[in-house]
């Protein structure tokens, strides 16, 4: 079996599809042990057209010669299902010749030809004694399709011999002799009409005429069948023309040559319904043929053949010689398969779509392997494509020389005066050394650029392009020494040109260190000078010896002026732009504070646009109880002006929270403080108060964005769709809300700018920075920060505006850090106040701040008893400090007094904050509140200050 299949695989390329077909029966009924085999393939509609019968008498298989494909035949069978078919001997299955009895037989084994889309046509095996095939044997049966499958792609179309030359007078008879006649075919119903021209030019006698598209079929010679019905099936499918020469079979069976020629006509549906052509004997037109066959086979240019499938059928001698094969060789291949063409690239897409557009090209295609080119015009014909090759490589090159002459001088001219707009529009001394490096280099062919800047007796690195990062550290910094072509250049204010390393040895033999560093061989310093002094020099090299003509040495001197201009002026926007930074960065926190209530990070870029600062700004102020203020604003406008306004707004923030009043009256004082900077004067404002203790956050926003709240489980949302009117432009008194959040939840602060750019609203800009907070809310803050500047930037990541950014992540007190006691408002509640406390911090293992808590809250209750009214409460918070407060329902706010000698009060506070960190009172729903703090660590019972307090003149407590 694989001795088989080797033999067939040893077969010659290029032979036609009817010995396809007849090997691969041959080898397929011998190797079945059967008694014969037929090949059919698909034709129009649902035959089946049998093309070649080994092994079998004519007799027995006429009735075979058209099958319906969607009978019970074993052939149509294998087409349908695609798969290998078994009909026994007598089945339905099995076919005309043995269900008779006339022949012998088991059954039919039938295999499908594959194609590209559907099976071809089938391979039937007519089986002997030895009944349905193995496993093996039905493989083998696939094999032998493939293979022919394989080589029917390859065979070549049929090639008519030439007719002897007939006389003149026998071609006019033969020309009076040609009839064309007309024919119609129903794509639908299978239904075929000739006229009496057509009965003659197919030699069928109209007695014998059966008006079925099957009558065509079988005098169509069976080599030319298969590609004939593809030239059909293409027409229908791609509605076009159909166009085919083949051969006929006449009643005496000899053959002729026709050619046919039909329209496919649409219904009213624009589906194909039915061809409409003419049909006529072409035999005689051969002669014509070859003589213009002669004409072009000796003409000078190359001139290729092919048919719609790109298979080669008529080359000349000069495409011979571009081909590398003769025309015997190349007959018959498809184009593309060639070496030759395959090496030139791009010539087959261009060809292609040519031919696709049915419009002639015109094109350059250089051969890799001659180094020819050669101008390539693809012409489509009807029944094909023609290629003509013409040499065109000394024109070319001519061509190449004199374009490259002018396009040097053009582009030398064109990029000079790039370059001056380029340096027009550098701001920054990297703008300026960018702009030299693109479009001063490549002109002059350099190979690298450095700029350096005289400060003093010392040469700083501006910029450089092209050198070893070792060879600019060296020179970084560089002070003036004798001998030294870039301090001579500097010193003369002249331009220094060095034409090689050899050159640069003899002149400076000091610097050879430098000269092996830079790996440069020439050189042009040329030194930069404006409003009267040379303040930098810039020093062109190239990688190779270079010896510039005077022309050049002229044009590289008027460049050094026009960089010399530009990079002073880009230095003076350097510094300003420096000095802007820094005070930026003066007028923004330098260090977030470290807090227990909440983890906190923030971001601040500025805009890339001018130098002027912005106003945006972000703070985190600390308050007392375990709370604390999250801030962010933006001052509209840029400039020194909007700066002065976000430093004084944000000094304002610290003190008014510091003071501990509400959210909303701290507003109100900012929209005072930018009121009166103004009618112009704008700015907007987010300020937020954290409560960890009630988990309690209080907004209150004048024109700025809403903060965004990320719980835990990743749900986000954007508070306070409503905001107040911008600072300067609202009216008090500002609206404020609350809300509780779970604690870990995360509350993001930022200006517009993050969200909000020329490429997206700022819904889209809110959207986009809730769904990346969504999927990323539990990384590290330093990181989540990072991710969502780098996600929300606008495309190039660059912005027009500044942007800033507060995350912080809140946490809660636990309650067991928390104890409160509501007390009575009489004397006795000192006393009991002081027992809480005790017991408390003993429960905490604060014993050694017992004394002094004491102490304060005696005195705190004390007040209260005396000034103040109930209901009164003492609370506890064991956060960062031990702090102490003492609520009441008074709005009175105590503050400190010296007290003469005879006084008998006003020394409490003083006392508190004698042994307290600090102390503060704010203003709560129902009254006030007192509060002190002390440190954790002075635990060791001493009372810190006490020895500068005069205990004598503190009042006994009751």
């Amino acid at each position: 079996m694989n001795e088989r299949l080797a033999l067939l695989d040893a077969v010659e390329r290029g032979i036609s599809e009817g010995e396809v077909l007849r090997l691969a029966l041959q080898h397929a009924v011998a190797e079945l042990g059967g008694l014969g085999g037929t090949a059919h393939l698909c034709g129009p509609m649902s035959a089946l057209r049998l093309v070649s019968a080994v092994g079998l008498p004519p007799a027995l298989v006429r009735s075979w010669e058209i099958i319906d494909q969607d009978g019970t035949a074993a052939a149509a069978l294998a087409v349908r299902r695609g798969t290998g078919v078994w009909t026994p001997r007598g089945s339905p299955g099995s076919g005309c010749p043995l269900e008779s009895g006339a022949s012998p037989g088991t059954g039919l084994a039938a295999v499908p030809l594959p194609g590209e889309d559907r099976p071809l046509g089938a391979l039937t095996v007519v089986t002997g004694t030895a009944g349905e095939p193995t496993g093996k044997q039905w493989d083998f049966l696939g094999a032998v399709a493939a293979w022919a499958q394989d080589r029917m792609a390859q065979a070549p179309l049929p090639v008519r011999p030439a007719p002897t030359e007939p006389s003149s007078l026998l071609q006019q008879q033969a020309l009076q002799a040609v009839r064309v006649g007309t024919w119609e075919w129903n794509i639908r119903t299978g239904w075929l009409f000739w006229d009496d021209a057509s009965m003659a030019v197919y030699g069928t006698d109209p007695a014998d005429f059966v008006p079925r598209v099957e009558s065509w079929m079988k005098v169509v010679h069976p080599d030319d069948l298969p590609w004939t019905l593809a030239a059909v099936e293409r027409a229908i499918r791609n509605r076009s023309v159909f166009e085919a020469e083949y051969r006929v079979r006449h009643p005496d069976g000899s053959y002729s040559w026709t050619q046919a020629r039909a329209k496919v006509v649409l219904d009213e549906h624009g589906e194909p319904d039915r061809l409409i052509g003419t049909a006529w004997d072409s035999s005689e037109s051969r002669s014509a043929r070859d003589a213009l066959s002669r004409a072009l086979r000796h003409m000078n240019d190359g001139f290729i053949a092919a048919d719609d499938d790109w298979r080669i059928t008529f080359v000349n001698l000069e495409a011979e010689s571009l081909l590398g094969s003769s025309s015997a060789e190349l007959f018959g291949q498809v184009l593309w398969t060639l070496p030759s063409v395959r090496q030139i690239a791009g010539m087959e897409a261009r060809c292609r779509k040519a031919a696709s557009q049915a419009t002639g090209a015109s094109f350059d295609v250089l051969t890799p392997a001659s180094g020819h080119c050669y101008h390539l015009r693809v012409v489509p014909v009807p029944d094909g494509v023609t290629l003509y090759f013409t040499d065109v490589t000394e024109r070319r090159r001519h061509e190449a020389e004199r374009a490259a002459s002018e396009r040097a001088a053009s582009e030398r001219a064109a990029r000079i005066a790039e370059l001056t707009a380029a340096l027009a529009e550098a701001t920054t001394s990297r703008d300026v050394v960018e702009a030299v490096a693109q479009r001063v280099m490549p002109p002059f062919g350099a190979a690298g650029l450095l700029v350096q800047a005289v400060e003093g007796d010392r040469l700083d690195n501006v910029g450089a392009v092209g050198y070893p990062e070792a060879f600019l550290a060296l020179v970084d910094g560089r002070t003036r020494v004798p001998m030294d072509p870039v301090w001579d250049a500097i010193s003369t204010e002249e331009p220094l040109f060095i034409s090689s390393a050899g050159e640069y040895a003899a002149l400076y033999p000091g610097m050879a260190g430098h000269q092996r560093e830079s790996g440069m061989q020439a050189r042009a310093f040329l030194p930069l000078t404006a409003s009267g002094h040379t303040f930098a020099i810039c020093v062109v090299a190239f990688d190779r010896p270079r010896r510039l003509a005077d022309d050049e040495r002229t044009l590289l001197t008027a460049i050094s002026a026009l960089v010399a201009q530009a990079l002073e002026r880009a230095r003076l926007y350097d510094a300003e732009h420096t000095r802007s930074q820094e005070l930026q960065r003066a007028l923004l926190p330098q260090k977030l504070p470290e807090l227990l209530s909440c983890t906190t990070a923030a971001r601040y870029l500025p805009t890339e646009q001018g130098m002027d600062v912005g106003g945006d700004w972000y703070d985190v102020i600390p308050l007392s109880a375990g709370r604390v203020a999250l801030v962010i604003g933006d001052v509209m406008g840029h400039g020194l002006s909007e700066a002065a306004t976000m430093g004084r707004l944000r000094t304002a923030v610290h003190t008014l929270a510091s003071l501990e009043m509400p959210p909303d009256e701290i507003m109100s004082h900012l929209n005072d403080i930018v009121s009166g900077l103004g009618d112009d004067s704008y700015a907007t404002c987010l300020y937020t108060l954290y409560d960890s203790t009630t988990r309690t956050c209080t907004i209150t926003r004048a024109g700025h964005p809403p903060p965004a709240v990320v719980h835990p489980d990743g749900t986000v949302y954007f508070c306070d769709p409503d905001p107040n009117p911008p600072l300067g432009a609202a009216e008090p008194p500002f609206d404020t809300v609350e809300l509780k959040v779970p604690g870990e939840s995360l509350l993001v602060l930022y200006t517009d700018g993050l969200v909000e750019s020329s490429e997206r609203e700022i819904d889209q800009g809110m959207a986009e920075l809730a769904r990346l907070l969504g999927t990323r809310a539990g990384e590290d803050l330093e990181l989540l920060s990072d991710s969502l500047v780098s996600g929300l930037l606008p495309t190039g990541g660059t912005t027009s505006d500044d942007i800033a950014l507060l995350v912080a992540r809140l946490h809660v007190l636990p309650s067991d850090r928390i104890a409160s006691w509501p007390l009575p408002t009489d004397p006795q509640a000192a006393g009991l106040a002081r027992r809480h406390v005790r017991e408390q911090l003993s429960d905490w293992g604060l014993d050694g701040l017992s004394t002094t808590t004491e102490l304060i809250v005696s005195e705190l209750v004390g007040n209260v008893v005396r000034h103040g009214k109930g209901p009164m409460q003492v609370r506890l918070l064991r956060d960062a400090d031990l702090v102490c407060e003492v609520s009441d329902g008074s709005l009175t706010m105590p503050r400190i007094r010296h007290a003469s000698e005879t006084d008998e009060g006003g020394r409490g506070l003083q006392l508190v904050t004698a042994v307290s960190q600090r102390w503060g009172t704010r203003y709560t729903p129902t009254g006030k509140c007192i509060w002190t703090a002390q440190p954790l660590c002075d635990t060791d019972g001493a009372m810190p200050h006490l020895q500068e307090f005069d205990l004598d003149s503190v009042a006994p407590l009751e």
